[in-house]
């Protein structure tokens, strides 16, 4: 099978799926593979490396999306739906559900529409996994800055110094997000709250941290209390595959101290709070209800070689099913079958389906 990697073009998008090792073993088992030049330059992968794995190198993104399956990090741009065709293979995140402009146009050219993000095996989200954790990470140190003065918020350092208390971190979800943001945060020194609906996770959390931070039930009150009073709040809400559910509202955050700030990892699925937009990499912020939100869509970019080496890990092995077998990767099992989201005109994955007010055909009846 042709398989084409094109170099990402949404803002600040440094991330591939596939790295040269990853090529190598495509070419190993027998398939083709085209790279955009340039693809992974930034991050220290050059187009020489690519070749050396075996790769054609073309100059444009036309000649890529020749490819019968095409592997990608980020979903499809303004500029690149017009080189999608029916039939082809797109297998990259897509986050459907909180798009349905974007899901409509993948529709009308009816191609094959796998989304990293709905993938599932029996410890979750295999691919969404690695960048949940890469985000929760950087969500402390995008957090961390937009607290400093010069990024319009209240000058409160997070680890605090001797004679004065730490920041207050609140992070709402206890998934890998939340864990990971967790890690970092309570490593800084702030003073932590975890909060979730899975007492199984809060119960993790605490014997994990023994004290190091505190855990609560999230329920309103203990959100409106919790987010008030936080100087950086984290969203690290995920219902795999469906909108977030907006959990934190305005008038949560217009009760924060002014400067305050908003972390909200759970944009790519709509955002978990009632003010969040999406921004970009160029236009992180923006301040609404005097809190400095930070609402970037691709946030694993900022760190895109580790994110990329991260990545390719666990797409390896899909991909290579994929090219082997073909639909037939997906009937053989479920896990990879959730990943289906759209196929040729139909929408195949349920919340996608309510999210975006399309029917919903289930994958096998095809």
């Amino acid at each position: 099978m042709l398989i084409g990697i094109p170099k990402e073009i949404k803002d600040h998008e440094y991330r591939v799926a596939l790295t040269p090792d990853s090529v190598a073993a495509l070419l190993a088992a027998g398939h083709q593979v085209r790279v955009q030049t340039g693809a992974a330059a930034r991050i220290g992968f050059s187009d020489d490396a690519y070749r050396a794995a075996g790769a054609q190198i073309v100059d444009n993104a036309a000649a890529v999306y020749e490819a019968e399956l095409i592997v990608k990090v980020k979903e499809p741009q303004t500029a690149e739906i017009s080189l999608l065709r029916a039939g082809q293979m797109l297998f990259s995140y897509l986050h459907l559900a909180a798009a349905p402009e974007l899901t409509a146009q993948l529709l009308d050219r009816k191609i094959i529409g796998i989304g990293f993000e709905t993938v599932t095996d029996a410890s979750g989200t295999p691919l969404l996994a690695p960048m949940s954790a890469v985000a929760g990470r950087i969500a402390v140190q995008a957090g961390a800055q937009a607290l400093t003065m010069a990024s319009g918020g209240n000058g409160t350092l997070l680890s605090g110094v001797a004679g004065v208390a730490p920041g207050k971190v609140t992070i709402v979800g206890a998934g890998m997000v939340g864990a990971n943001a967790a890690r970092v945060a309570a490593g800084m020194g702030a003073e932590v709250t975890v909060l979730d609906l899975s007492m199984d996770k809060l119960r993790h959390f605490d014997d994990l941290y023994q004290g190091r931070l505190k855990t609560r039930y999230s329920d309103t009150a203990a959100l409106t209390e919790l987010v008030t009073g936080a100087d950086l709040v984290i969203g690290a809400v995920l219902l795999p595959g469906r909108k977030a559910p907006k959990l934190i509202t305005r008038k949560m955050l217009a009760g924060m101290r002014p400067g305050s700030v908003l972390v909200d990892v759970a944009i790519d699925q709509g955002g978990c709070a009632e003010t969040s937009r999406p921004t970009s990499h160029s236009h992180p912020t923006y301040v609404e209800e005097g809190v400095v939100h930070y609402c970037v869509t691709n946030m694993p970019a900022a760190c895109a070689r580790t994110a990329t080496q991260a990545l390719a890990s666990v797409v390896l092995p899909y991909a290579l099913r994929l090219a082997n077998q073909g639909m037939a990767a997906l009937l053989a099992d479920k896990g990879f079958l959730d990943g289906l989201n759209v196929y040729l005109g139909a929408v195949t994955h349920p919340a996608v389906a309510e999210d975006t007010g399309h029917p919903y055909v289930a994958a096998h009846t095809l």
